[in-house]
């Protein structure tokens, strides 16, 4: 396929990481909304994306652009597209959408007008129509239509590229892959210091972290990908491409990886998910509380995700957990960085710590904080009477 625009999407308020990483793998930026990165590249520049991005959630390659007033005039214009170059008149597709036109009431109509386009045309070409229906496991077609603005992409991914494949026991309430490696990004950990996880749950956090300082890329595990069903894909240069970053990875680290959380349900669980990741034997597990949690000597960071209290009656119970958590920071962390994620900002309060940043993020439809504690090592003058102090602050990213 030709070069032409590719958007990459993301959870709200992770567009600044994915930023960063397009840029470091040397993909301009041509535009941004808080959801997405638009870049460009060709059809087989989508398979790099889709097998070595961590914080993006879909690679969209443009196929076309168009105007269309109603429901008509888009599956006039779609049928000019030659659908059968890409989808084999044998195979399947499933169609996606966002679509704002006053002349669609359910978008699910907008999917079947673009469906019956696609499958009209192959047929039209070859003698045969391919299936289609709502799985999202083989070719995937995606309109974008505004008012009368249509873009048709092909989702390359597929299947969100947050579902990683390691993650077989999830856990209650787990914190998304995607999230989780925005999260470790926005502290700046890198491997070369200790990553330091009590309240692990299913382990995503030092799982993420475990692949960030193997510089692993996170879509080896995948075997199935939207791409893998166009006529334009090119499976020795996909298989190339595997080995080639694979030989670019770590083997070990020079850092202490520690998870831990007081459920042994949970440790059990985030083992078995770390080894499917292939990462089990650099985390070291425990099943303990937080405030007995392990933290070596020397320099790194300790990262805690504890509940919310969403739930009506819970605020009271957490109060003296966050506090918990001030004092285990203070008193068993210094010379380390601390970072809570939390989303209820209330709570964190009772951490009595000043926050040096507090980074926004979105976990599913909750507005959540990653507050930053700088915990000194050693002594040093007026840091009690300091640590209780609070600001609050909302730094820009």
């Amino acid at each position: 396929m030709r070069k032409s625009r590719i958007l990459t999407t993301c959870a709200k308020g992770i567009a600044p990481f994915l930023r960063e990483e397009l840029l470091v793998l040397g993909f301009p930026v041509l535009s941004e909304t808080i959801a997405g990165i638009t870049t460009e590249g060709t059809f087989d520049d989508t398979m790099r994306l889709n097998l070595l991005l961590r914080t993006g959630h879909r690679v969209l390659f443009l196929v076309k652009e168009f105007t269309a007033r109603d429901a008509d005039a888009l599956y006039h214009a779609l049928s000019e597209i030659a659908w059968e170059e890409y989808i084999a008149e044998d195979g399947y597709v499933s169609v996606t959408s966002s679509v704002d036109n006053p002349s669609i009431r359910d978008s699910r109509y907008a999917n079947v007008k673009c469906k019956d386009a696609i499958v009209d045309r192959i047929r039209e070409k070859s003698g045969q129509r391919p299936d289609s229906g709502p799985e999202q496991d083989r070719v995937v077609v995606n309109l974008y239509w505004k008012e009368q603005d249509c873009s048709v992409y092909f989702d390359t991914s597929g299947e969100l590229l947050s579902r990683r494949g390691y993650r077989k026991i999830p856990m209650t309430a787990p914190m998304q892959e995607t999230l989780a490696a925005a999260v470790i990004k926005a502290s700046g950990w890198n491997g070369s210091s200790h990553f330091i996880n009590p309240m692990c749950g299913s382990g995503t956090l030092a799982i993420e972290a475990a692949l960030i300082a193997l510089h692993r890329a996170p879509g080896l595990l995948r075997n199935n990908y939207g791409f893998m069903h166009l006529k334009g894909f090119k499976k020795s240069l996909w298989n190339d491409l595997r080995t080639q970053v694979k030989k670019e990875s770590k083997k070990t680290l020079n850092c202490r990886i520690i998870a831990t959380d007081i459920r042994k349900e949970a440790v059990e669980a985030a083992k078995k998910n770390a080894a499917t990741a292939g990462v089990e034997h650099l985390i070291e597990f425990a099943v303990c509380d937080y405030s007995e949690t392990t933290v070596p000597d020397g320099e790194g960071i300790v990262i805690l995700n504890p509940e919310y209290g969403e739930r009506m009656g819970k605020i009271k119970e957490l109060e003296s957990l966050y506090k918990g958590i001030g004092d285990f920071f203070k008193h068993r962390c210094r010379g380390y960085t601390g970072y809570l994620f939390t989303g209820n900002l209330d709570l964190a309060k009772k951490v009595g710590l000043r926050s040096k940043r507090r980074i926004q993020f979105f976990n599913g439809g909750i507005e959540c904080r990653l507050l930053e504690y700088e915990l000194y090592a050693g002594s040093r003058k007026n840091n009690e009477e300091e640590s209780n102090l609070w600001m609050e602050r909302d730094v820009p990213i």
